[in-house]
């Protein structure tokens, strides 16, 4: 049995396990990271990888507005720039009553710095002709992009182990406790990892991994369906998303058309997901209606990974209330990819100097208790 020592043990390597074990080892931390399968593989790099600001909840703005600053430098950050370019954001509203949410959403975000330009239907469809003519208009923020996922997290690991940090992937988690020093952690193999302080990155776990020191979040676990079509002429710049819709589209330089929309099946026991055929099916009829010339374009491949949803739709972020030393980053419900850079620096900055300029207090753990003694970070 190995046993090894760190001065934080991090369960989950998506984007943001990694990116905070990049930030420790920077700093002289000793850190170790526990990924149960390969890093960056499980839902930060299965997901869409639309890079946006536009329509996520108020409270993440902040979030989102400092991981904006953080992906045009990803080269020198990590060495890769994963694909990144700002392409823009449309949301696309099918009516009225659309238009009108897009207006109250763009006077709320102003106050965080950001600018979304509203676009009538004549306006918009004179800018993207390819777009529908049904369609009433829409919001574009020209800052928000798109980055390739499958690139992201492995690039956040091999930028951490070059720092220092110890990686180790294949590496499940199934016992963890505390010893009242400092937190043992026992994977399947039997190696075990101590630390004094210890971060839940688990993802669509992570509400497990918190049961376990008497935490209980609401999550339910997920399976976004993707799917690809075959390269055609490169014609749709801006990432799409739609007003109170389940569709999301992105094209990429090399000519695919990326898309999703549904839910398949999650199996958390089995860290196993599958698609269905008529979600896959529906969200290519509402992909055409939106964009007419994509009819008749083949589709090549369909895909689904888990990800976890918590119950009021925003993250846990922060301090443990029950166990001092643990903190919490999980929960991103589906809109974690674009906060990934950004969470790494924040969770660094809470383990090594216990605070953040960054406004965290919506994320807090304690909000899901009935009652809590704990202040607010």
């Amino acid at each position: 049995m190995s046993v090894t020592d760190s001065d934080v043990v991090i369960v989950g390597g998506g984007i943001a396990g990694c990116a905070t074990a990049l930030y420790l080892a920077q700093r002289g931390v000793a850190v170790t990271l526990c990924e149960k399968g390969l890093a960056g593989a499980m839902a930060s790099g299965v997901n869409f990888g639309g890079v946006r600001q536009q329509g996520r909840p108020l409270a993440e703005l902040p979030l989102a507005r400092r991981s904006r600053g953080l992906w045009p430098r990803l080269g020198e950050i990590i060495g890769d720039t994963c694909e990144f370019i700002a392409s823009g954001h449309l949301k696309i509203a099918h009516d009225a009553a659309g238009m009108a949410d897009l207006a109250t959403y763009a006077a709320a975000a102003s106050g965080h710095g950001l600018d979304l330009q509203l676009l009538e239907g004549a306006e918009m469809r004179g800018r993207f002709p390819w777009l529908s003519p049904t369609l009433a208009g829409g919001s574009y923020c020209a800052e928000d992009g798109q980055a390739n996922p499958r690139l992201v997290g492995p690039a956040f690991a091999r930028a951490a182990r070059a720092a220092g940090a110890m990686i180790r992937e294949q590496c499940e988690i199934i016992e963890a406790d505390h010893d009242g020093r400092r937190f043992i952690l026992t994977a399947g193999d039997g190696s075990v990892f101590r630390a004094a302080r210890m971060l839940n990155c688990a993802g669509a776990w992570g509400a497990e991994l918190a049961a376990r020191f008497g935490e209980t979040v609401p999550l339910t676990a997920r399976a976004p369906q993707m799917v690809v079509s075959e390269p055609t002429r490169y014609f749709i710049e801006p990432v799409l998303g739609v007003c109170n819709g389940d569709l999301y589209l992105r094209q990429i330089s090399r000519g695919n058309v990326i898309f999703g929309g549904g839910y398949g099946i999650a199996d958390t026991g089995t860290s196993r997901s599958s698609v269905l055929p008529e979600n896959t099916h529906s969200a290519c009829a509402t992909a055409i209606g939106l964009i007419p010339r994509l009819a008749g374009l083949p589709m090549i491949r369909v895909w689904t990974g888990i990800e976890g949803y918590i119950a009021d739709d925003i993250p846990v972020i922060g301090p443990s209330r029950t166990r001092p030393g643990l903190f919490h980053g999980f929960g991103f419900s589906g809109h974690g990819f674009q906060l990934g850079p950004a969470i790494g620096e924040i969770l660094g900055e809470l383990l090594t100097d216990g605070k953040t300029e960054t406004p965290i207090g919506a994320f807090d753990i304690g909000r899901f208790a009935e009652s809590t003694d704990a202040p607010s970070p």
